[in-house]
């Protein structure tokens, strides 16, 4: 009789287990099923434009320059410290003439960063002297798929959108100094030799890094046009992309 009684508490306490047990895989279950709507969401919230994340999907496949690796990762390395500390980090591109290839850099850079879900990242760019934006890099850009509007004539104001969930970037000619663009602790990426070479010391900048591209310029007013400025930007993009894919903390 002992035995029998045993027996049975026995069994009734191991349904009582199993009932536990599966009760708990439910909650797990949902929770995960939570957590993994949470995260869509969270996936989708930043939402590029239809052709833009066509040409990122192209650009994210295309290499680096090997010239520019080393240039690439100590941008990426300085990027990386920041977000380990939790810090702002503010970069310029500089060119001559702020016209074509430091506002591509700026533009992609900012996208790049924001495709990644990094944070505290802000871009900026400027000349060592004001002209204005070219509409030869800006058309190359509204190809690419971003959204871009303009005011003003001699030198326009842009507003360039990845998203509309973003808010626009206020693009516009304008030297490095310029109080639009931080004063001091940021980091200054020369992205043209004349800049380069007239700029040994940026005033304020926490560090410096050179990494020139070709001036698409060279091919104002010809038939290879619009190939000339697509590569360049393509180019660039492809870089910045790099640039921010490495930033990423682990």
């Amino acid at each position: 009789m002992k035995t029998i009684k045993m027996l049975t508490l026995m069994l009734f306490c191991a349904s009582i287990l199993i009932s536990c047990n599966e009760n708990s895989t439910k909650t797990e279950r949902n929770s995960a099923d939570k957590s993994d709507t949470l995260k869509t969401e969270k996936a989708v919230n930043m939402k590029f434009y239809p052709e833009l994340t066509k040409s990122i999907e192209k650009i994210q496949a295309l290499g680096i320059s090997e010239a520019h690796r080393e240039s690439l990762d100590k941008i990426a390395a300085y990027i990386r410290a920041k977000q380990g500390k939790n810090q702002s980090c503010e970069i310029i591109f500089i060119c001559t003439h702020n016209s074509r290839r430091s506002h591509l850099a700026q533009i992609w850079a900012q996208t790049a960063a924001e495709n990644f879900a990094l944070k505290n990242i802000i871009t900026y760019s400027g000349g060592t002297e004001a002209t204005a934006f070219n509409p030869r890099a800006v058309a190359a850009l509204q190809r690419a798929g971003f959204n871009i509007d303009s005011t003003g004539s001699k030198n326009p104001d842009y507003k360039v959108s990845f998203s509309d969930n973003a808010k626009a970037m206020n693009c516009f000619s304008k030297k490095y100094s310029d109080k639009q663009n931080p004063q001091k602790g940021f980091l200054a990426v020369m992205v043209c030799d004349s800049a380069d070479e007239a700029c040994p010391i940026v005033a304020g900048a926490e560090a410096r890094v050179s990494l020139p591209f070709s001036d698409p310029k060279k091919s104002d007013g010809k038939p290879e046009e619009a190939a000339t400025y697509d590569e360049r930007s393509n180019q660039i993009a492809a870089e910045m992309f790099y640039i921010l894919s490495k930033a990423l903390v682990k």
